[in-house]
This record gives structure tokens, sequence and C-alpha cells, in this order.
């Protein structure tokens, strides 16, 4: 399957079981696999065939900027649902949500989760 990707979006949010992580917030960082047939757009060079990477962008900054969660987990989920919602043409997403820089005793890059939703029939 074609696919569009956006790399190493780069967000603030408040995300986190900590109470320090709703108060002093910390980077997010969101890598995006947004599968579509693109071969219509490919022989058409028409945006209206496609996604539009400027409103992805802007999607995930409102999710991942909003509304505080908890667990990485609900971040990706909450972010795969608006995605699947806002874009007919997006067949499948996948989501990959990193916290580089978690209040985690030790030595690490970062951590992380990632998920793949598919469309169903209720979205």
């Amino acid at each position: 399957m074609d696919k569009i990707f956006l790399n190493q979006l780069a967000f603030y949010g408040y995300h986190g079981v900590f109470e320090e992580e709703s108060v002093l917030g910390q980077r997010f960082i969101v890598d995006l696999e947004l599968f579509l047939n693109l071969k219509k757009a490919g022989k058409s060079d028409d945006l209206t065939h496609s996604i539009h990477y400027g409103e992805v962008y802007n999607v995930a900054k409102e999710i991942v900027e909003g509304k505080r969660y908890q667990l990485l987990e609900s971040v990706a989920e909450v972010l795969a649902s608006k995605l699947l919602t806002e874009f007919p043409l997006l067949e499948a997403c996948k989501i990959k949500l990193i916290k580089p820089d978690p209040p985690i005793v030790g030595h690490y890059e970062s951590v992380g989760v990632e998920i793949y939703r598919e469309r169903t029939d209720d979205e």
C-alpha cells in the first residue's frame, strides 16, 4: 500500500502519570505513516486525491499539545481516531509517539508507543 509519512514532528505537551509532567510539560516526537492509494493523485497532480501534510500536522499538534492524558497510549489512540475521521481517503495509519525525556532514572534514548489502526465502518 502507498503511504505518506511525516517524521519527527516536535510538540510540547503535558502528558504523563507523574505530577511534575502535568506542571512542567515536556517534548514529544511524533512519526506518522498514512496509508492510502496515491495512484490517482500521482496521475492527476491534484491535491484533492491525496492528503494535505499541513492539515495532518495541525491535527497532530492539536492532539499532542491539547488535552492532557496520563498515558501515551491514549494520546496515540485519540490521534489515530481523529486522523481516520478527518481524512476520508486515509485507509490506515501508524503512529509512533516518543517521549525523549521522561522522568525515569536510567540511561536510554527515549520511550514511546507505536500503534497501527485501520478504518472501520464506524469511522
